[in-house]
């Protein structure tokens, strides 16, 4: 714990030393002090198990800048008082490309994650993953923004959510890739993979597979409401990992609270997979929000229960859907309770600053 010698005597912040080291005691009783910390990289490359995010997408391109400083002085604020490897921010897409329903809520574009990030959260020390869609790019304008983030440290790369958005720019995930390599930027690439997809074609731990010889270190689910969906692409890596002799790569799995029927219709709108009688549960609920974390935390004792008896490294992002402080407190105390487990099953080690945040919505994939 790094502490501020010149404040140490001070009566106040001598208090808040005291309080802040409690904290560390209580959620890490062993004996922590000796282990050398490791950053967020290396646990990555060393296929490390029990990674724990949290996600939140910019605020919208409409909000003026006086309340963006104030919206992102709050979740900075909000932010240092946990204990994450790292957040991760959204790039929102309209996917209207991908299904002829009506959208849930009304899409408005948000700021560009890297740009946020950059300008509104520089003071945040913990990591930060950017999520880039290339869904407008073409492959020049794609090399141009390569060229204007070389500072970026993580980026997960995120398709077309058609094949008629890929035809007309012209450039696909994989010629994304192959720019990301020639290019020779040291920012490690993550990949995007879904659960809900694996249950309709069967490929994607093939997928998973393909885009870690494209360069990707770790991948990260969309939300999981489906414990089956996400045990049969777990179990495909597994053995499909034993005939190729290849590792699988860390697989964080996205939970995310549901504070309304609304927003449950809102995350199948976006492909989310929501068994009927689990959609039955939590429509007549007394309480909503608090049986969608309840279901989560399940589904997260049993992932990690079942990727420990294959030796796969998971992990988790907790998101929250909303900006309602419901949620929003819904969420932390998601993360505060996957943290538990993962420490209970992992002995994983968080060392980096987090917390809350006020996301505006789901993520695109």
């Amino acid at each position: 714990i790094a502490v501020n010698q010149t404040n140490l005597f001070n009566t106040a912040g001598f208090v808040l030393f005291l309080r802040a080291f409690k904290l560390f005691l209580i959620r890490f009783p062993h004996n922590t002090m000796t282990i050398a910390m490791k950053s967020l990289k290396h646990k990555i490359e060393e296929r490390q198990s029990g990674l724990l995010f949290y996600s939140f997408a910019p605020p919208k391109i409409t909000t003026e800048k006086e309340k963006l400083q104030a919206i992102a002085a709050k979740q900075i604020e909000r932010l240092e008082q946990l204990f994450i490897d790292g957040i991760i921010l959204y790039d929102i897409q309209d996917e209207s490309h991908r299904t002829s329903e009506a959208r849930t809520f009304p899409y408005i574009p948000t700021l560009a994650p890297e740009t946020y990030s950059r300008e509104y959260l520089s003071a945040l020390q913990a990591p930060k993953i950017i999520y880039k869609s290339i869904a407008h790019h073409s492959r020049e304008t794609f090399q141009q923004w390569l060229g204007h983030n070389k500072d970026l440290e993580y980026a997960v790369l995120v398709g077309a959510s058609s094949q008629k958005q890929t035809e007309e720019t012209g450039c696909s995930l994989n010629d994304a890739y192959n720019l990301h390599t020639a290019s020779g930027q040291d920012m490690l690439l993550g990949g995007v993979t879904i659960p809900e997809r694996h249950a309709k074609k069967g490929d994607e731990h093939l997928r998973i597979h393909a885009k870690m010889q494209k360069g990707c270190q770790y991948f990260i689910s969309q939300c999981v409401y489906n414990i089956h969906d996400t045990k049969n692409l777990l179990s495909d890596c597994f053995y499909s990992s034993l005939d190729s002799d290849v590792a699988t790569a860390p697989l964080i799995f996205t939970l995310s609270p549901c504070g309304s029927l609304k927003t449950l219709e809102f995350m199948q709108w976006l492909g989310v997979e929501v068994p009927k009688w689990l959609y039955n549960d939590l429509k007549h609920a007394p309480d909503i929000l608090a049986s969608s974390v309840a279901v989560s935390l399940h589904i997260a004792a049993e992932i990690i229960d079942f990727a420990a008896s294959k030796k796969i490294p998971v992990g988790f992002n907790i998101e929250s859907v909303s900006n309602k402080k419901a949620e929003i407190e819904a969420s932390v105390e998601m993360l505060q309770q996957v943290s538990g487990l993962l420490q209970k099953n992992t002995g994983h080690l968080l060392n980096t600053p987090v917390a809350e945040a006020a996301p505006t919505e789901l993520a695109t994939y």
